[in-house]
Parts: structure tokens; C-alpha cells; sequence
């Protein structure tokens, strides 16, 4: 996740966007496959570990602060809704 915000284009206040989350993944990235949002993170899915850590891989790759993000649907499935205020 070394280039900037790769998913600008989805940073619209109110809509919802889905996300599909790979936890215990090697490395963290975030990436735009077939127009499903797919973010991997290193963290393991205990104590909301590996939501915190998608929340804040997605607010670098909108180009947003992660207090913008709300976890609207799927604390603790793969499959998960955001939206940004």
C-alpha cells in the first residue's frame, strides 16, 4: 500500500460500498478485483483486531481519515459493508 489513494473514485459521503476482508493474510493490501473491494490484512480476527485494521487500510486507500468510516454490516463475517460519512 505504498502508492496513495487507490480508491478515491468510491469516497462518496453516504453510499455504501461492500468489502470482502482476508484476515492472516502475508501482507496488508488493498486492491479493486472485478469491481469487488478486497482488502487483506496481517491481523488475526479476535477483539475487532481485524476490523480496526481494515478500517484503516481502507481510509488510506480512499484518501480519507478513518473516523469517516462506519462498519455498517459484518463485524464479524468476510463479508462487510462500510460507508463513509
Amino acid at each position: 500500500m505504498d502508492e496513495g489513494p487507490i480508491l478515491a473514485d468510491l469516497a462518496r459521503p453516504g453510499v455504501p460500498f461492500a468489502v470482502r476482508v482476508t484476515p492472516r493474510a502475508a501482507r496488508a493490501k488493498v486492491e479493486l478485483q472485478e469491481g469487488v473491494v478486497r482488502v487483506h490484512v496481517t491481523c488475526v480476527p479476535e477483539d475487532g483486531k481485524a476490523n480496526r485494521a481494515v478500517t484503516e487500510a481502507l481510509a488510506k486507500a480512499l484518501g480519507v481519515a478513518k473516523s469517516r468510516l462506519t462498519l455498517v454490516r459484518g463485524s464479524t463475517s468476510r463479508d462487510k459493508t462500510f460507508r463513509l460519512d
